[in-house]
């Protein structure tokens, strides 16, 4: 499967002991470095009161692509409360069930889950956590519209 010219190829990643990926990892601040660096977004903190739930804004379309924010692991069904830092990321619906669990992906808590995941980040490879978050930064940006001639006909 393809997208924007990348291969995507379905793999398992390192195992995953009671929900937590030892050797995986990235912290809410790498996380939005690596945003700042690659992407060119800052932080924006939306919420009265709220300073710890991050979102990050297309640059051109100033649409979300990620929310980050601290959850309980219960909430996606893991037997523990301790609270984790995730993000919310938009993908095309031919990417769903290309990652699971088992690379610390899971349906959107908070958010549709037709076009949107949940990535634990301490629970995520990088290269997963960075490959999601170009995904998303692609899926918001603005199309642009098709100009029409006289007669309402595409040009």
């Amino acid at each position: 499967l393809g997208y924007n010219g990348i291969i995507i190829v379905k793999h398992t990643q390192r195992p995953v002991t009671a929900g937590v990926n030892r050797e995986a990892g990235m912290t809410k601040e790498a996380f939005l470095a690596f945003c700042g660096a690659e992407l060119g977004t800052e932080p924006d903190y939306p919420f009265d009161e709220d300073f710890e739930t991050a979102v990050l804004r297309h640059k051109g379309s100033r649409k979300w692509f990620a929310v980050v924010m601290k959850v309980s692991r219960r909430k996606f069904g893991i037997d523990s409360d301790e609270a984790v830092d995730i993000v919310n990321l938009k993908i095309p619906l031919e990417m769903f069930g290309f990652f699971g669990k088992e690379q610390g992906v899971y349906p959107a808590y908070h958010m549709n889950k037709l076009h949107w995941v949940s990535v634990l980040l301490s629970d995520t490879a990088d290269s997963t956590v960075e490959f999601l978050a170009n995904v998303s930064y692609e899926e918001t940006k603005t199309i642009p519209r098709r100009r029409k001639n006289e007669s309402g006909r595409n040009l």
